[in-house]
């Protein structure tokens, strides 16, 4: 069939035009939407410029074709060969490319936006500035693609093969990339904000300005990787790879990264304020000096030697600790966890419930926090349902005044500390004078488990234990009772200061906060 006779029997109203041969015509401009050329041979055809939203295509062989600003919007192309073809500009948004084969196609600033390319073959392809956004292409085979600031937010991209492809300013923000192999990839300076990679193959990729804060890598793996000044803010790196990975002033505020191996992996100049350092493989690792200043603005640097940096990264999660001195019972159990459900809608630092161990005499409620200068504030809210709350919160807040007047004994360290502390205390008792009359609050202490002595133990980052508040009568029984003092009726001893609160074991305490 001549491109005449086609052009003719479309304009007369016929759509299907399956497995005809087309190839080398010029049907560059032509308004061919909704027509069905499964299966048609259009190799080296030109349809710069055509008009082919809606079309079947599916099948079609379009080697060499030029689809330059062409239109194939919503088009079927599923196993369609596109092979070298040029589709510069083209408007390929929704389109169906499944199991397409797309090898060095130039898509140059083509919109793909929604587009299922999922199985397609697009090696070598080059798709820089390419709007991909929301696109399926889970499973497609990118390997050695030029993707450079491409437009892939919200894309799936799950089991892609993007092996040394060439992402550099792409915009991959929350794609979809697990188990994705993206070995040797340059992503420098592309945006991977809240994007899912777990499980993917990073394995000596180029990360290096990447922003990948909030984002998913968990169990992924990094060996090799450079991912320097790289941005890993509230980034999951639980149990990831990053043997030998350079990590040189990298973001990492408030990451978690428990599990992660970071065997010979360079992490000098690393912001890691309030990212917890406990479970890590730290053999032959790398780092001079870190930056744990809450912004990032290295206001507070901490050097170390080799030795100093192994203990700096075996540190523990910071700890309170109540220890009740009777055994924990149902009615009380159910107090308890309404109790703390309402203070941490007020205060979301202990969102997390409090580990319980309950023996035949004792309780122990343990909450764990993220860092050192959140230890007092939380103390003061958890201890909010017992009826020593009262005397071991004043003693606290007097045990601080007493502190800061004794300006010859405190140093920089401890002053920083010390207001650090001071200003969450501050914010904690407001929050208490908000919430401590709304109904129900009260109403635990009326029970005799809230009614017996306590301990109250903080453990900071270098396992080092201060013993805050220990009510005189925990442990003892009344002669003649067989009840612990407090569970049958009110304390009968009246709880004094804490003596082994003392100024110098408060500011022993401090200096080894991290």
């Amino acid at each position: 069939m001549t491109v005449e006779e086609f052009l003719k029997q479309y304009a007369a109203g016929v759509r299907n035009f399956a497995s005809i041969n087309l190839s080398e015509a010029n049907l560059s401009g032509v308004n061919l939407s909704g027509v069905n050329l499964s299966g048609v041979n259009l190799s080296v055809a030109n349809l710069s410029g055509a008009n082919l939203s809606g079309a079947n295509l599916s099948g079609a062989k379009l080697n060499v074709a030029k689809l330059s600003g062409a239109n194939l919007s919503g088009a079927n192309l599923s196993g369609a060969i596109l092979n070298v073809a040029n589709l510069v500009r083209a408007d390929l948004g929704q389109a169906e490319l499944m199991g397409a084969s797309l090898i060095r196609a130039e898509l140059i600033r083509a919109d793909l936006s929604g587009a299922n390319l999922s199985g397609a073959n697009l090696t070598g392809a080059d798709l820089s500035e390419a709007t991909l956004r929301t696109a399926n292409l889970s499973g497609a085979n990118l390997s050695e693609a030029n993707l450079r600031g491409a437009l892939l937010t919200a894309a799936s991209l799950e089991e892609a093969n993007l092996h040394g492809a060439e992402l550099n300013r792409a915009d991959l923000g929350a794609a979809d990339l697990r188990g994705t192999e993206l070995r040797q990839v340059n992503l420098g300076l592309a945006n991977l904000s809240g994007a899912d990679l777990s499980g993917s193959n990073l394995r000596w990729a180029d990360l290096s300005g990447v922003n990948l804060s909030w984002a998913n890598l968990s169990e992924a793996k990094l060996s090799g990787a450079n991912l320097s000044g790289a941005d890993l803010s509230h980034a999951n790196l639980l149990n990831a790879s990053l043997v030998h990975a350079d990590l040189s002033s990298a973001n990492l505020i408030k990451a978690d990264w428990a599990g992660a191996d970071l065997t010979g992996a360079t992490i000098t100049g690393a912001k890691l304020y309030a990212a917890s350092r406990f479970g890590l493989k730290t053999e032959g690792l790398i780092c001079e000096w870190v930056d744990l200043s809450p912004d990032g603005d290295r206001s507070q640097i901490y050097r170390f030697s080799k030795a100093e940096a192994k203990k700096f990264f075996l540190q523990t999660l910071p700890t309170v600790r109540i220890i009740v001195d009777a055994p924990l019972d149902q009615d009380a159990n159910l107090a308890l966890a309404f109790t703390y459900h309402q203070l941490a809608v007020a205060y979301p630092v202990i969102r997390r419930p409090p580990s319980i161990e309950v023996s035949d005499r004792r309780t122990t409620l343990t909450f764990k926090i993220d860092n050192d200068e959140l230890l007092f504030a939380t103390a003061y809210v958890a201890m909010f349902p017992f009826q020593d709350a009262a005397i071991a919160q004043k003693n606290l807040l007097a045990l601080l005044d007493q502190v800061k007047q004794d300006e010859e004994a405190i140093g920089i360290q401890e002053q920083y500390w010390l207001e650090k502390i001071a200003i969450a205390l501050e914010q904690v008792v407001k929050i208490l004078e908000k919430v401590k009359t709304e109904e129900g609050l009260t109403k635990a202490r009326k029970e005799k488990f809230f009614q017996t002595p306590t301990q109250i133990i903080l453990t900071n980052s270098s396992a080092q234990g201060l013993n805050i508040y220990d009510h005189p009568s925990f442990g003892k029984r009344f002669i003649g009772s067989l009840e612990l003092i407090g569970s049958s009726q009110e304390t009968a001893i009246k709880p004094q200061k804490n003596p082994r609160l003392t100024t110098p074991g408060f500011l022993n305490f401090l200096n080894s906060f991290h």
